[in-house]
């Protein structure tokens, strides 16, 4: 699934292109993607001008001056693609602005879209009990000294609820505790002020160096333009079972399951 570096990718893609320009129609290939498409959309898109784009957690949000907002989800394999040279027949809905084709791209189709009231973006029932973004100013030890607070639960899995940090996937956990030295299934009660003061800072830092180098490309995720992502070739955990810690410690990588997903960390040196 394209995690928050993946969006973020595609966002700034997206906004190279669209920002500025006006909707000159938007077609849908098929009724629905995980979800039916917003009932007249088309109408209530065609003549907008697009006049920003902006990403919340792992959503895409596309911002109009008919005080609406498109707000989509890439699900398992979605990707926006510019000006593609071939039709295909997983491009579901295609929006025409600038002299430009943006094709929505699903084979899977988990992912969808919505068009939301731009006033009522917080009210959205994925957005409404979202904590703060992993990159915003939000995002403190302090915040998640007091969510951790009497929590028994492993600390790796409480990143990844949403209520308390919003977009955190799974790859960027494991690289994040890695860069903390914090054992994923510790209980996130007991992690010091200090260890999250390790980890606010590696989880931003390996968020920004994974939108610096376009995102990881794992299976079939490319950026609108068609780009990939080369974060994947810099892993330090992730993946890497039974390889050496980057550390050189004599540490080895191993993997275990946790909450229903492979968790990748070294046993020498995260505690």
């Amino acid at each position: 699934m394209p995690e928050l570096p993946e969006v973020e990718t595609t966002v700034r893609g997206l906004a190279r292109r669209l920002h500025g320009e006006r909707v000159d129609r938007l077609v849908l290939n098929r009724p629905d993607m995980r979800f039916p498409f917003p009932h007249g959309l088309g109408q209530r898109l065609t003549g907008a001008r697009i006049t920003a784009l902006d990403r919340r957690a792992k959503y895409g949000l596309i911002h109009t001056d008919r005080d609406d907002t498109l707000i989509f989800h890439l699900g398992m394999s979605g990707r926006w693609r510019i000006d593609p040279a071939e039709p295909d027949r997983h491009d579901h809905l295609l929006l025409f602005a600038g002299g430009r084709l943006f094709a929505l791209n699903d084979p899977r189709r988990f992912g969808f879209v919505d068009l939301v009231p731009t006033d009522k973006l917080q009210a959205w029932p994925a957005f409404a009990a979202m904590g703060p973004e992993p990159l915003g100013a939000d995002f403190t030890p302090q915040h998640l000294h007091a969510a951790f607070s009497g929590r028994r639960q492993a600390i790796k899995l409480l990143l990844l609820d949403q209520r308390i940090v919003a977009g955190l996937g799974n790859i960027y956990v494991c690289e994040a505790l890695w860069r903390a030295r914090i054992h994923p299934g510790r209980a996130a009660g007991r992690v010091s002020l200090a260890g999250l003061r390790r980890l606010v800072p590696a989880i931003r830092e390996v968020l920004e160096q994974s939108i610096r180098e376009g995102g990881s490309t794992l299976r079939d995720f490319a950026g609108p333009e068609g780009s990939l992502g080369y974060f994947a070739k810099q892993f330090d955990v992730y993946g890497r079972t039974g390889l050496p810690c980057h550390r050189d410690d004599g540490g080895a990588i191993r993997r275990f399951a946790q909450g229903g997903r492979s968790t990748w960390y070294c046993p020498r040196c995260q505690r």
